[in-house]
């Protein structure tokens, strides 16, 4: 039985059921011959650097990602960069929040042009963080944070 070069679906005519392909006597393998298979659907794994400075690229949402992602579920490397990127997403939007609240409440106050201060240079720490990060985790080095990186290890290592 032939089959379509398109699809490889079994033809018995000179269209494609499947597709709607016209089939060529040329085109039409040996009665015999296996259909073609489907292309390859599933790329081959990113490397552990890649994967793990991904990791951080969007903090809390990647983390998550590559948890649930198969292949860098089983992964301890990625596993660790993926939660300890959670946890200090967590963390720096738990101090941002702090921060803002008390930015409002001295909103009028004197207080207001030393406190805005501080908080642009929290958020230019979070800033080179974040880019420390992402450059350490591609080039293989794991950065461990004081207190999130050794909970990360806990929870990559189980």
């Amino acid at each position: 039985m032939p089959f379509c070069a398109s699809c490889g679906s079994p033809v018995e005519g000179k269209f494609c059921p499947k597709c709607g392909a016209a089939m060529s006597a040329a085109a039409q393998p040996p009665a015999g011959a296996p259909p073609p298979g489907p292309p390859p659907s599933v790329a081959a794994p990113m490397e552990d650097n890649v994967a793990s400075a991904l990791c951080y690229v969007l903090g809390l949402l990647t983390g998550i990602v590559f948890l649930v992602m198969e292949p860098y579920s089983k992964n301890r490397t990625v596993r660790f960069h993926a939660y300890q990127s959670i946890f200090i997403s967590v963390v720096v939007f738990v101090i941002n929040m702090v921060i803002t609240m008390a930015f409002g409440s001295f909103l009028w106050g004197y207080g207001f042009w030393g406190l805005y201060g501080l908080y642009r240079l929290f958020e230019l720490a979070c800033f080179l963080l974040w880019l420390w990060l992402i450059i350490a985790a591609y080039q293989g080095k794991t950065v461990v944070l004081p207190i999130i990186g050794q909970i990360a290890q806990k929870q990559a290592q189980s």
